[in-house]
């Protein structure tokens, strides 16, 4: 049985298997082009392997060349920067608050960010809308 399955292996030939890594090294918070990536034919698990994943991200780290580029090593490129004065938006059902706050992260668009409001000094958690705001709440 052992012997039947080897050969079979062997039958159904080498499995393509590509990973996506830095074709040179880019820095933490550039936009990933086309030029920025290449394809290895080796097999890494947990990173990427299509370009349409990575073209257009923004590094959150830097990116060394010829190694794998993963999940967490890129996102949405930021739209709300560290200390920028945002839009904070409570809504529930016919309520909303709006207030300024002052961001303590960077995120892009659907980045989990703190912020501080600035009238009461508190912290408060939220969600970062397309037009650049902070949705605290549901």
């Amino acid at each position: 049985m052992i012997r039947l399955v080897f050969i079979m292996v062997l039958l159904a030939g080498p499995t393509a298997a590509e990973t996506l890594v830095a074709a040179r090294t880019v820095r933490s918070h550039a936009i990933i082009t086309p030029d920025d990536i290449a394809i290895k034919d080796v097999v890494v698990p947990g990173a990427l392997t299509f370009p349409e994943e990575a073209i257009g991200q923004e590094a959150r780290v830097v990116l060394y060349a010829g190694r794998p580029i993963r999940p967490g090593d890129i996102g949405p490129a930021a739209i709300v920067d560290r200390n920028q004065i945002v839009r904070l938006i409570y809504q529930s059902g016919s309520l909303q608050i709006i207030a300024d706050g002052r961001s303590l992260a960077r995120g892009g668009v659907g980045d989990f960010v703190r912020v501080m409001n600035l009238s009461s000094r508190t912290t408060v958690s939220g969600t970062i809308a397309a037009d650049g705001s902070v949705t605290v709440g549901h």
